[in-house]
């Protein structure tokens, strides 16, 4: 059983609870999900399934959406509302103002990753460090915000729409908006509405998945590709994870042998590389 599933993720569920539903109900150890969504966190979490489990650094390169909303006047140590509060401030920017600052922060730039994450520090999770109120020094990395727009600003609820490159922390966002506008900020809801190409449209809820109504994508909805049909005398290489040559401009290549598929590659330069060989 291989496969992609899309999961629309509810409040107050781990990434990891929805893993171990649907490992229990397709009864299969052998699932893993992309781009990891916080228990506050609501929306498109993507699970690989069987083989497909070799897909998962590749779909977490993907852009992300999202619909977060955030409230001003003060900063908790989690960055969002469940958190306990370090710094409060009565300022309440301007609707004009808070259009203005989010134009700076379109654009790459780098981020501070947030100490309740699961960055890794010297081979410890950063919110180990803060549950334990041990001194570590957050870590920075470049991330891209591609979009960011303003839906609504009323009785201090701020809706945003952003679309991010991967690695980045709405969380650390809001409060690097916020205190770009002199004020802080705390994020109080945040739903992901799209990974890559899957949004909400192709998910499938829990109480779905509960009741066993669970069906597999194959990686077509991911990646663009070509289908090249190799010799049995090419089979060698390909079970030895050599690289190999397709007249091709796609970015994958599935190969098949005899009709079955065999693996899929992915473009190197002039050349195709393994990303996945599937059982035999």
């Amino acid at each position: 059983m291989h496969g992609i599933l899309v999961v629309d993720k509810p409040k107050d569920y781990t990434s990891r609870d929805v893993v171990n539903i649907v490992s229990k109900k397709l009864g299969t150890k052998k699932v893993g999900h992309t781009g990891t969504l916080d228990p506050l966190a609501t929306g498109v979490l993507v699970l690989c399934v069987g083989d497909y489990t070799k897909f998962v650094s590749k779909l977490v390169d993907h852009d992300k959406e999202y619909i977060v909303t955030f409230q001003f006047g003060m900063e908790t140590d989690t960055l969002d509302i469940t958190g306990n509060i370090l710094y409060k401030k009565n300022h309440i920017p301007k609707r004009e103002d808070i259009i203005n600052v989010l134009e700076h922060f379109k654009g790459e730039q780098e981020q501070v990753v947030p100490i309740y994450s699961a960055k890794k520090v010297n081979g410890k999770k950063l919110y180990e460090y803060a549950r334990k109120r041990e001194e570590v020094i957050l870590p920075k990395q470049q991330i891209v915000v591609k979009e960011l727009e303003l839906i609504s600003f009323k009785d201090n609820n701020v809706v945003l729409r952003c679309v991010v490159s991967k690695g980045t922390y709405i969380r650390s966002l809001i409060r690097d908006i916020s205190r770009k506008l002199d004020t802080y900020g705390v994020m109080i809801e945040l739903r992901r509405t799209r990974l890559g190409k899957n949004d909400l449209s192709t998910a499938v809820d829990m109480e779905q998945i509960q009741n066993g109504d669970i069906v597999l994508q194959d990686f077509t909805s991911f990646v663009c590709y070509d289908v090249k049909e190799i010799e049995e005398s090419d089979l060698n290489y390909l079970y030895h994870r050599n690289e190999l040559f397709f007249d091709s401009i796609k970015d994958y290549i599935l190969v098949q042998y005899k009709g079955e598929n065999l693996a899929l590659y992915q473009k190197h330069k002039d050349r195709y590389k393994p990303c996945i060989l599937f059982d035999k």
